[in-house]
């Protein structure tokens, strides 16, 4: 029975065992990695804990973080716990209007800010709502002339050092009074279809999160380093973070996600979760490469990608003991191929490497499993504080998302969607009764909006979202994701957006990979004077159609995309065309592209 909070104890627990080892590490201006100690986590959290109080943050508020990814935030997130106040993240790439809804709905009073850029956001957010009455910024900024009250988190953290002992004495007697039953965060979905809705994650689903991780993943110890690479506003990296921290894994904050291709080459680390589009790209770049070799060499990387499938998939998936023969060829050919492969990407060292938020393909995944890269393939929502299943150590089947984690519930119901049950699952939505209900089965089950079902294993596969499938004229159901994901694996292929609800055949938007193609257009000597002009070429056009027939190659005839259009630039969040989290908005780009998909069905 869980007494205390995981999250609430965690710096006094993690200090008092580590002291001066460092706990996480953040870059400075030059690129340089420094380390921040336990103690001088601590430190910092137990200022920031006090300057919270002392800017009069009541137990039970709201505070908003509004940053791209820095160990500021981790700070701001451990003092809040300390106050019993809630921490509401909210997405670096947020519009105006998106910050402004969550703070409005969320009822913030004061917001974190991590640039000049969202300290000007949340100006404008300040003045159309007066509730919003402080903002404080992790980065060095110039504040506007009429503002009187914004500060740097330095000064934020000096009047936490600076505060009285009665202060001191209020933030213990809140530590002291936080329950399981208090509001961890509310963690704002990134609303595909509709407005965010602000799903309400109780300590006590962190509780039984991080007890649910320690039985599954026992790998994970403080002997890992892992790369906070995901946004800290998703629930799958914020979890995944504070798992790291409860286990003593050292933890690297990656800024940018631009830059992650360098920084992991940097670090070098043993953990890091991921969305599936990081190993699209990474096995498009490898079998480019692998196609520009010397036949000698290509041969020698099927040959290792032959023995590594065997060896990796047929045995140690399995749990069965490795034939000496296979053993010896694979470490000739894992330290001669699959060892340069992974120290050129950073991830020679890996111990796990969880993936999870979108389908990631059969092929994609037996690749790099192959190469012992250590994929962990899982399934999970913000409504369940991330993991639902994932894969276990051996015996788990490609194709699937794994096998519940211990302590939750899942079973298929109506229209086969997931139902989830268990004490990691939201207690609803904020300020949204409706919405609530309607998300909950009478019984209480919880409604994923997934479609899935479970092998004979006994694992989940996930099919489809729900709202995402769609019927052709002629009565055949389609997921879309599961054609997106296929093509997603090409090189020559960006973004893709399935087209074909009540419609005669499929279709797709397709954005290609411009730097790839312009590479192929350039050997070509395909003349063009823009993007647009580009993407029009009949040679250009006939290469994407060969490579989705290839692609498509083993799909029913309905399945397949008829025709397709191209587009000279990529689907972005701020164009409304993607979420927070990289989803297609598919209603806007429905909307956006009419005229290009009527022309398709003309």
């Amino acid at each position: 029975m869980v007494t205390e909070n995981v999250l609430t104890s965690l710096i006094k627990r993690q200090s008092a065992r580590y002291g001066s080892r460092p706990a996480v590490f953040t870059r400075d201006d030059n690129g340089q990695w420094l380390p921040v100690s336990w103690n001088r986590l601590a430190d910092d959290v137990s200022a920031a804990a006090c300057a919270l109080e002392t800017l009069g943050a009541a137990e039970e508020s709201k505070l908003a973080v509004f940053s791209p990814n820095l160990a500021q935030i981790i700070v701001t997130d451990l003092a809040a716990f300390a106050n019993r106040v809630v921490p509401v993240s909210i997405y670096a790439t947020s519009s105006p209007e998106q910050v402004e809804y969550i703070v409005r709905d969320a009822d913030a009073e004061i917001i974190f800010a991590g640039s000049q850029e969202q300290y000007h956001i949340c100006r404008r957010v300040q003045k159309a709502n007066p509730r919003l009455r402080q903002i404080v910024v992790y980065d060095r900024f110039t504040r506007d002339a009429d503002d009187t009250t914004s500060m740097s988190f330095d000064d934020f953290l000096a009047l936490g050092r600076a505060a009285s002992q009665a202060c001191r004495d209020e933030v213990a007697r809140r530590t002291a009074a936080a329950s399981p039953d208090d509001i961890a965060t509310l963690l704002y979905t990134s609303g595909t279809t509709g407005e965010p809705k602000g799903a309400i994650l109780p300590h006590s689903c962190f509780n039984a999160a991080m007890e649910m991780h320690h039985r599954r993943l026992t790998s994970i110890s403080d002997a890992d380093t892992s790369m906070c690479f995901l946004p800290l506003s998703h629930i799958f990296e914020k979890a995944w973070t504070f798992f790291c921290l409860d286990s003593g894994v050292q933890v690297y904050v990656n800024r940018d996600p631009r830059e992650i291709q360098h920084t992991i080459r940097d670090v070098n680390p043993t953990c890091m979760c991921s969305v599936p589009r990081f190993w699209e790209k990474a096995y498009a770049a490898i079998q480019d490469k692998m196609s520009r070799m010397k036949p000698l060499s290509r041969w020698m990387c099927s040959r290792a990608l032959r023995i590594g499938r065997r060896r990796n998939l047929d045995y140690v998936r399995r749990g069965i003991p490795v034939p000496r023969i296979l053993e010896a060829r694979y470490r000739f050919y894992d330290k001669r191929v699959f060892a340069k492969v992974r120290r050129l990407m950073g991830i020679d060292r890996g111990n796990m490497f969880p993936t999870a938020g979108a389908p990631l393909s059969n092929n994609i995944t037996e690749f790099f499993l192959s190469m012992g890269v250590p994929l962990v393939i899982g399934y999970g929502l913000s409504e369940t504080t991330a993991t639902v299943s994932c894969y276990p150590y051996t015996g788990y089947e490609i194709g699937t998302t794994g096998t519940v984690l211990p302590g939750l519930e899942v079973r298929i119901g109506e229209q086969n969607e997931i139902l989830v049950k268990g004490p990691s699952v939201m207690r609803g939505y904020y300020n949204k009764p409706a919405e609530t209900e309607a998300v909950f089965t009478p019984d209480g089950w919880f409604r994923t909006g997934d479609a899935g079902f479970f092998d004979p294993s006994g694992a989940l596969v996930l099919t489809e979202r729900l709202k995402d499938l769609f019927k052709t004229s002629n009565g055949k159901y389609i997921a879309p994701q599961a054609l997106e994901s296929r093509l997603g694996e090409d090189k020559y292929i960006e973004q893709v957006a399935v087209i074909g609800d009540n419609r005669k055949f499929v279709t797709a938007i397709i954005v290609p990979a411009i730097e790839a193609v312009k590479e192929y257009a350039r050997k070509k000597k395909i003349q063009y004077r823009n993007l647009e002009e580009l993407v029009r070429d009949s040679e250009i056009r006939r290469l994407i159609e060969q490579r989705i027939e290839t692609l498509q190659e083993g799909l029913a005839s309905f399945e397949k995309i008829k025709k397709f259009t191209l587009l000279p630039r990529e689907f972005s969040m701020e164009t409304g065309e993607l979420t927070n989290t990289l989803k297609l908005r598919r209603p806007v780009i429905a909307s956006r592209y009419a005229h290009e998909i009527e022309a398709m069905y003309a």
